[in-house]
């Protein structure tokens, strides 16, 4: 019997090992560069092969990481850097025997490549003479999808599927140490056989990073494996996998049965929360299903017949739809911008809030990710956000048309249900405001990049009033709406408040006087009048801010003080080199800093009429002598207060309260979200 025993155990060792084998010879995709070569007694190759062993043997004997590897070997111009990783089922002779094979194969199908990487059934191993170990690019992709198509409801087995996917990406990415989970999903009760899925990210990732790998995977595996009982995509940061059949080793770490509001068969079930799994048993008949579809099915035609009923009486105050359906061209510009919400909501990690960039009157803006690599921000507008249809359209409208590299570019939109975004362009470097007003970092302004900035700003809004298809104001120019980008050039954002005119229409009247206190022009609080010369008040005093590094109000002494009076003092006391912000250290051309705050001051003057138009402006800033410019006049002088007030020639802000008026205004001072790049 202990012979018998003995035998038995070795030939369960035997079949152990021969599976193993066999499934680590699984040659799945191998990528090869066909620009860069090394030949075989180079350098290069030598420094291959200590890279190759240096792996192998960290993957192997690590305990922390076990089965993953990063390093790099030898130095320029023969620096070669590689990664290795293991799938999280594997022990330590079937990592070391797969990671054997890739090498050895890695050099007969990829001869003398500079760069090369292999896929496995089980291991992947990729090298290059670019230090692509310092990003998260999970290129290149392997993408095989089962042959097989699924038996029954295809969409019912793909919102399972789905669940599944996003069920074990959520504990690979926040709750395992070595970021590698595998489930399986009892679909006994369905009708759909057990399904299994394994994900993966390399353990070195942050647990925000690899949710965005993953996620972004199953966003492909919607597109690629709808219908299909399985498929996997292999890349080099991470990879995922689901099939009918158990083709991991082990036991599951998570089992699951379908969460209790997928009986309705969603399409796209929502995103679990992370870290909570329904792991419950799940008890049905077909009477109970029966009972439960008929009541459902009436319950449907009874509310539909309400609805109906309901949308009859309230025609008549239906909100106007976004969409012009009588302008062609309007719908062909709109459409062709139209994200998915499930494509956003995985590029921001289900707006996760460490993806938060910021927040204002409108709503939330955070940072994403496209799958195709591109770094977004979306604005998402809130249910109970002041900026309606109309507003949304008309930024949508408006930037969709706008190209200038001064102005943020609006990528797309998305409008599903009650969801309403934004998709701009990423833009790396905070906000102007973020900088320029932080004690710690207005110094990575020097004098060169606030002129720079001066002059994009004023080309920016020279392209809206007068170079676009059509004329635009922007009516909230500020600090917080000029977004720079990664060489500090600005860039003009926020359009949710723009005017658009037609033909030689340059002003208007609006009852709902809207922006930013301390930046809006006089004439404007007052009575409503708005116009180009609006948007040059509101530069004017940008300007001034850049130059002085102070906010448009600020406390001296426990008083305050306008930007403007306060530039105004020193122009006509003769000290007006002491409004120069202090950081910049008195490295500055003096010329060039008189003209700058001379056209500021032209541009906050009282009378509308009085201020140049930006075309001036732009004319004025590349002049070499303020000697050809007009003298300006007195400023209009704002007093910063719980509300806005506008007292018109008064020296020192005294302001004349029968020539003032006040204009409610949010507590923060925003009445459009900023979006605030970090």
């Amino acid at each position: 019997m202990k012979t018998l025993a003995l035998l038995s155990a070795l030939l369960l060792i035997f079949l152990s090992s021969t599976t193993i084998a066999d499934v680590g010879n699984v040659l799945q995709k191998t990528y090869c560069s066909s620009t860069d070569a090394f030949t075989a007694n180079s350098t290069y190759n030598l420094n291959l092969q200590t890279l190759f062993t240096n792996l192998i043997t960290s993957a192997t004997n690590s305990s922390s990481n076990f089965g993953f590897a990063k390093s790099n070997f030898g130095s320029i111009p023969n620096e070669i850097f590689g990664l290795v990783l293991c799938r999280g089922d594997a022990n330590s002779s079937f990592c070391s025997f797969c990671l054997s094979q890739a090498t050895q194969q890695i050099q007969n199908l990829c001869p003398y490549s500079k760069e090369a990487t292999i896929y496995y059934e089980v291991c992947l191993l990729r090298f290059s003479n670019e230090n692509f170990l310092i990003t998260t690019d999970n290129s290149p992709q392997y993408i095989k999808l089962n042959s097989q198509n699924v038996t029954g409801s295809q969409t019912l087995f793909d919102s399972y599927v789905t669940y599944l996917m996003n069920t074990t990406v959520d504990y690979a990415a926040f709750n395992s140490s070595n970021k590698f989970a595998s489930a399986q999903l009892n679909l006994s009760n369905e009708g759909f056989p057990e399904t299994y899925g394994v994900v993966q990210c390399t353990p070195d990732m942050s647990s925000s990073d690899c949710a965005h790998c993953l996620k972004f995977l199953i966003q492909e595996m919607r597109m690629y494996f709808s219908v299909k009982i399985g498929g996997r995509i292999l890349g080099v940061r991470c990879n995922m996998r689901f099939e009918q059949n158990m083709f991991y080793s082990g036991v599951s770490l998570l089992s699951l049965t379908p969460p209790a509001d997928n009986a309705a068969a969603p399409a796209a079930p929502a995103l679990p929360v992370p870290g909570v799994l329904d792991v419950g048993k799940k008890k049905s008949s077909t009477g109970t299903i029966l009972a439960i579809t008929i009541s459902l099915v009436l319950a449907f035609v009874v509310i539909a017949g309400v609805s109906v009923c309901l949308l009859k009486k309230r025609k008549s105050r239906i909100t106007k739809p976004l969409l012009n359906v009588s302008n062609p061209e309007e719908i062909k510009s709109v459409e062709s911008l139209l994200f998915d919400f499930y494509v956003l909501r995985v590029a921001t990690i289900d707006f996760a809030e460490e993806n938060k960039l910021g927040e204002g009157g409108f709503g939330a803006v955070y940072k994403g990710v496209l799958p195709d690599g591109r770094e977004i921000a979306v604005k998402r507008l809130s249910p109970s956000s002041d900026q309606g249809l109309d507003e949304l359209k008309n930024e949508l409208i408006l930037v969709a048309k706008l190209q200038h590299k001064n102005l943020v570019r609006l990528l797309g939109v998305c409008l599903e249900g009650q969801e309403k975004l934004l998709v701009y362009e990423y833009v790396p470097n905070k906000s102007l405001d973020q900088i320029l007003f932080d004690t710690e970092m207005r110094h990575l302004l020097d004098w060169r990049k606030r002129f720079n900035i001066i002059s994009g700003i004023a080309r920016g809004l020279l392209y809206l009033h007068e170079e676009s298809q059509i004329r635009i104001i922007h009516r909230d120019l500020k600090a917080s709406n000029v977004l720079l980008d990664a060489e500090m050039n600005p860039k003009i954002s926020d359009f949710g408040l723009a005017r658009l005119f037609g033909g030689n229409q340059s002003q208007a009247i609006t009852s709902r006087v809207a922006g930013t206190r301390g930046y809006m022009a006089p004439e404007y609080v007052m009575q409503g009048h708005f116009s180009v010369k609006s948007d040059v008040f509101s530069y004017g005093v940008l300007v001034l801010e850049i130059i002085t590094g102070k906010e448009k109000s600020f406390f001296v002494n426990d008083e305050i003080k306008v930007l403007q009076s306060f530039v105004w003092e020193n122009w006509t006391n003769g000290t007006i080199t002491e409004v120069a912000d202090p950081s910049l250290g008195q490295q500055y051309p003096m010329s060039e800093l008189l003209r700058c705050i001379h056209i500021a001051l032209l541009c906050v003057q009282e009378n509308p009429a009085d201020r140049p138009t930006m075309s001036n402006v732009v004319v004025m800033l590349s002049s070499e002598t303020v000697s050809t410019l007009e003298i300006p006049s007195r400023p209009a002088f704002c007093i910063a207060n719980e509300s806005i007030r506008v007292g018109l020639g008064n020296i020192g802000g005294n302001t004349d309260k029968s020539s003032s008026k006040s204009v409610p205004m949010s507590s923060n001072e925003v009445s459009n979200t900023d979006i605030e790049p970090r």
